[in-house]
């Protein structure tokens, strides 16, 4: 498997009408052109049914970089060439006969451009459309190396599966026509360098991996908020709610960065092998686990402040495409526990909701307090234990809190931090994950994409919770105010002493 980024190449792009191509995909590719990353011989593939030709959607693309990353300014010699990059095939995802035509392209173009045989698919389609894409790129003998020196690879977005037996069909099926090795789970998530940054804090520092253990580590909250409702995805978010839309995946997968043993090697497969081992030492839930260790809510109307301005903003069911008895659940709390030797007994609280007041994803890892020996006779109302927070978006960076004297006559401690953001502290730009994902799926470089086994092992832990809620009483929903933090009841479960600590 190559790693070297010069290796000429073909990416065919199903869902290329899509909103994720047009917000992230095509933005990060005309990212990577304008900055000479990508191979000097490569070509898009857009595989879609609407009636367009090259130029018409290469016109498309250039209204879509121009929409959602204007910065990137679509003009001139630069785009010129990069457009000249992009070709369309008009098919249906059923009709057998567009994926023999592709594969007619593909062989032209490898011809025209030199492209080597080597071929990327990315699948940004709705989830139900990935088996029979699947299907029909191995009956067209698409999932096959063009020559032995080539490569084939199948990018397969979010989400992957609704729950462990269709993720485990859709491993199958992508078994069944393609090698481990060729598939690239996606997570952008992955692709953030705030996440990235959570194994070189972690063993990159000695101040730090000696640290990350029960003896000095009290507890870790995850908390991705969103000030978004369903913003026009109703129908699938109410078929899916947030615990499948994002702990499933996103929060999992960073609980496992900072839970994770040390790897032999920074190789794909090492890194991935801990984050199994990880996964498979959460404590399985039972249903009364379930009712004891889950808060789920969902959002009633309520105020939010967008843009410096109070909002009115409806409740979760009247939001478009939404049941209006719904009880699909726009907030969850879980109490995870890891059963291996470095972490029993340390809570991992992961929060995760709709339209609250912030949109931030943050990890907090609390060490234990100090005795209190040593200053039980002082005015020390402002020791602390310390907190290393890591911030994924935005204002990606970190801080570490302390405590030190103020300064002055007698003794009087507050806390401080010492923090870094990356978009003061390197002189370089922090670019969209989805250019460094990107990018590696094109170099080979499989180290944050899913592998098949971690995928089930997340739905492994979660399909329990899910299962157990469709049997327990559901909360009177709604039942927490859009603008909040979520529903009182998500308190109750942290341990005595310990309290969610809300992003600022």
């Amino acid at each position: 498997m190559s790693s070297d980024v010069t290796n000429p190449c073909a990416l065919v792009l199903f869902g290329s009408t899509g909103d994720l191509t047009r917000r992230k995909i095509m933005p990060a590719l005309y990212s990577l052109a304008k900055q000479k990353l990508l191979p000097p011989a490569f070509a898009i593939i857009a595989f879609a049914r609407r009636d367009k030709d090259d130029a018409t959607y290469r016109e498309d693309v250039r209204a879509a970089i121009r929409e959602f990353a204007p910065s990137l300014q679509p003009e001139g010699p630069e785009w010129e060439a990069f457009a000249q990059n992009i070709f369309y095939l008009r098919s249906t995802l059923d009709d057998s006969e567009g994926y023999h035509r592709l594969a007619n392209l593909l062989d032209t173009l490898d011809q025209e451009r030199q492209l080597g045989g080597n071929r990327l698919f990315y699948l940004a389609t709705p989830p139900e459309n990935f088996l029979e894409i699947i299907d029909h790129l191995g009956r067209a003998g698409l999932n096959r190396q063009k020559t032995p020196q080539s490569w084939t690879r199948i990018v397969v977005e979010k989400p992957f599966g609704y729950d462990l037996a269709s993720a485990r069909q859709l491993n199958a099926e992508l078994r069944a026509r393609f090698r481990e090795e060729q598939i690239y789970r996606i997570d952008h998530y992955l692709g953030k360098e705030a996440v990235q940054n959570i194994l070189v804090l972690r063993f990159a520092n000695h101040i730090f991996e000696p640290l990350f253990n029960k003896n000095y580590i009290d507890h870790v909250q995850i908390i991705v908020a969103e000030t978004i409702g369903v913003e026009g995805r109703g129908n699938y978010f109410d078929k899916s709610g947030i615990t499948r839309d994002i702990i499933q995946n996103h929060a999992l997968q960073v609980l496992t960065l900072v839970a994770m043993e040390p790897p032999i090697s920074l190789h794909a497969d090492a890194i991935r092998d801990e984050k199994v081992k990880t996964l498979r030492s959460l404590r399985p839930f039972s249903q009364e686990d379930v009712a004891q260790r889950t808060v789920r809510g969902q959002y009633g109307p309520g105020k939010l402040v967008i843009d410096g301005k109070e909002v009115e903003v409806p409740g979760y069911r009247e939001e478009e495409g939404v049941d209006p008895k719904s009880t699909t659940e726009t907030f969850a709390a879980i109490h995870f526990a890891l059963e291996n030797w470095r972490w029993a007994g340390v809570p991992f609280y992961v929060l995760a909701g709709k339209r609250l007041p912030k949109r931030v994803t943050e990890v907090q890892i609390q060490f234990k307090a100090v005795p209190d020996v040593l200053f039980a006779r002082t005015a020390a109302e402002g020791l602390r234990p310390n907190r290393l927070v890591i911030r994924i978006q935005p204002d990606e960076g970190a801080f570490f809190e302390v405590c030190s004297k103020v300064p002055g006559p007698g003794l009087k401690i507050q806390t401080v931090q010492m923090d870094f953001k990356y978009g003061s502290a390197f002189n370089v730009p922090v670019h969209d994950a989805y250019e460094r994902l990107l990018l590696d799926a094109i170099r080979g470089d499989a180290s944050l994409f899913a592998r098949g086994d971690e995928v089930e092992a997340a739905w492994e832990v979660v399909t329990p919770i899910l299962e157990a809620w469709e049997h327990l009483t559901c909360p009177v929903f709604p039942n927490y105010p859009a603008g909040t933090w979520g529903p009182k009841a998500a308190a109750d479960l942290l341990r005595e002493g310990q309290v969610w600590r809300m992003p600022q």
